[in-house]
């Protein structure tokens, strides 16, 4: 009875958000655009989310002009589906608005090799992908066993020899993803100018000045004040309110 009410709530849950939904795209196509925020955002505050949200929603905000909530959007929308090449345009029209122009450091030879490998999809795809190819395994298993020609058994065991590999390397790349995700952080700023300091303290010296909209990873927390990293490998301290984590 319990599982039962469940799925009657988890439904219920379900076409309320897409009910919701709907209504944020029809007040985006008639241009209001706060109307359309407010809808997708008391979907997120139902613990719904999806990339279809999080890119409307910057769509919205972008519509505003508010450019620092419009770039974590596209970015959030980027952690489920980072190939959605809408997304990534968008988004670059979206930074073309910030004032901070940060160089980044390029990953090079085999580092570099791994990661456009490995970032072609989500964690969770690459999982799928490997569900997949052990079907397709079994299906080799299978067709190698019950054929009648060499011909066929020939390939068939080839592809017995290769699929495992490809398991492997999709499997391995699920990991190297899941492990990124998980120890990475990065944040969008949000403050529309702010002092980041060389120590986690007020009358420390400055070592540099960030604006809204700017990308960082969190390096670690000390009270109210994070040490982040810019994409060009500078450091410093800046106060937690100040940006918001996109994990």
């Amino acid at each position: 009875m319990k599982n039962i009410i469940y799925i009657l709530l988890l439904l219920t849950q379900t076409f309320w958000a897409q009910s919701v939904f709907d209504k944020g795209n029809e007040h985006y196509r008639k241009g209001n655009y706060q109307e359309a925020i407010n809808a997708y955002e008391s979907i997120l505050k139902g613990k719904k989310e999806s990339c279809d949200l999080y890119f409307n929603l910057a769509n919205s905000y972008y519509k505003l002009n508010e450019i620092a909530p419009a770039i974590y959007y596209y970015e959030k929308a980027l952690l489920i589906s980072p190939n959605d090449k809408d997304i990534q345009n968008n988004l670059k029209f979206a930074k073309n608005n910030t004032i901070d122009d940060i160089k980044e450091v390029q990953k090079v030879g085999f580092e570099k090799i791994l990661g456009n490998f490995t970032g072609l999809f989500h964690y969770n795809t690459w999982a799928y992908i490997s569900i997949g190819l052990a079907i397709l395994f079994l299906l080799f298993f299978i067709g190698y066993y019950f054929s009648q020609t060499t011909l066929a058994k020939r390939i068939f065991f080839v592809g017995m020899f290769i699929v495992p590999i490809l398991i492997l390397m999709a499997v391995g790349a699920a990991i190297f993803e899941k492990n990124l995700y998980q120890t990475e952080r990065p944040a969008i700023v949000f403050e529309q100018i702010i002092s980041v300091k060389n120590e986690p303290r007020e009358n420390a010296t400055e070592a540099f000045v960030l604006h809204e909209g700017t990308k960082v990873f969190v390096l670690e927390t000390v009270d109210n004040w994070k040490k982040i990293q810019l994409t060009d490998e500078t450091e410093g301290w800046i106060l937690s309110e100040a940006i918001k984590e996109l994990k």
